[in-house]
């Protein structure tokens, strides 16, 4: 554990935790002193990150999920607080790109997809921790947002579309907070070594993208109880 951890006693709960983003900021979390609960549905990828943190004196929790198995997600919340009592730090992570592909030859499928993983679970969460949030003297929550969302272009269709309603869903949801302890913010990581960026862009070279290590640093700022901005995107782009 880092010795001069910031986040030492914190509870955080991270979505897509299993891998890419999320897996680093899980781990980054845990060396500054935070218990981390872990989401995603790979089980395998959950148990590697939490190998990483136990070894190095951390500690996880482990909640496998679909996160389109939206009645787990809202029995989460009421579980939550049986174990933890509430909640310090959420960061909405857990992402798909969906089909890149003009918006008229979009499959229904795919397209309901990507609304249900980006969006509709996005709320669920908000929806089932929200009240342990209020419960904590400096509730943070992070929500991981793309420039796709300001600036859309040819081919990006769900996906663009998704990202720009959660950062209204994040900024409406921080109104909502104004006067309370609980901070609501959006993060944009900029082009980081991911699947999802390999999938999106198969051409690019990764050895020239930054990786999610160099950037879970920003993740503790915005997680910290001496964080104060509100309401904001926070571009690493």
């Amino acid at each position: 554990m880092n010795d001069q951890a910031t986040l030492t006693g914190r509870v955080a709960l991270i979505t897509g935790a299993s891998r890419g983003i999320g897996a680093a900021v899980a781990k980054r979390f845990a060396a500054e002193g935070a218990h981390v609960i872990l989401i995603a549905r790979t089980v395998g990828g959950l148990e590697e990150v939490d190998d990483t943190i136990k070894a190095a004196g951390g500690q996880a929790t482990l909640v496998p999920c679909d996160l389109t198995d939206f009645e787990a997600i809202d029995t989460l919340g009421p579980a939550l607080i049986e174990r933890f009592e509430k909640l310090d730090i959420f960061v909405g992570d857990a992402g798909v790109l969906g089909e890149m592909t003009p918006l008229t030859h979009y499959d229904a499928k795919s397209w309901h997809d990507v609304f249900d993983v980006n969006v509709h679970a996005n709320w669920r969460m908000i929806r089932t921790l929200d009240p342990l949030l209020r419960r904590s003297d400096a509730g943070r929550a992070i929500l991981v947002t793309s420039g796709a969302a300001a600036n859309p272009r040819a081919f990006w269709g769900a996906y663009a579309i998704t990202k720009a309603a959660v950062e209204t869903m994040a900024k409406i949801w921080a109104s909502e907070l104004e006067n309370s302890n609980v901070r609501v913010n959006l993060l944009n990581p900029g082009a980081t070594r991911t699947s999802m960026r390999a999938a999106a862009f198969p051409g690019e070279d990764p050895e020239t993208l930054k990786t999610p290590d160099d950037i879970a640093s920003r993740f503790v700022e915005l997680a910290s109880p001496a964080w104060t901005r509100h309401g904001e995107i926070v571009d690493l782009a």
